[in-house]
């Protein structure tokens, strides 16, 4: 089920996804993999394929809010606009916060989207 809303909160090993509606909640989890090679660890190719998959998960989500740790959600925010630049528009802001529990980021996630759509407009989908 694809919702109109959505709250990310990342890092760089894991990422909480909750998509919302005024009724319902779907929570989805994604872990990096760690790879290591004898040589050394590919962690920049993992932290890619770990972004990758988050942004799979966030395909066809109109409205997208991400939160957490300042480097997490920045480096998120750079792989985003470098490597999935048509994702980009559909993330609305990313905010640094710590690690609230599930209620208090969809909470959050309501009270943002009901500013930012009524600022722009948009009455926010029931």
């Amino acid at each position: 089920m694809t919702m109109f809303h959505a709250v990310v909160w990342i890092d760089h090993k894991t990422a909480q996804v909750l998509q919302f509606d005024a009724e319902h909640v779907q929570a989805q989890k994604v872990k990096a993999h760690s790879h290591h090679t004898a040589y050394h660890g590919s962690t920049v190719r993992t932290e890619h394929e770990f972004f990758g998959q988050v942004c799979d998960v966030l395909t066809g989500i109109n409205e997208v809010l991400v939160v957490g740790p300042k480097t997490g959600i920045a480096d998120f925010q750079h792989y985003v606009e470098k490597h999935r630049a048509a994702l980009a528009p559909q993330v609305v802001a990313y905010e640094v916060v710590d690690h609230p529990s599930e209620n208090q980021l969809v909470a959050m996630a309501r009270k943002y989207f009901l500013k930012y759509d009524r600022m722009n407009g948009v009455p926010t989908p029931t």
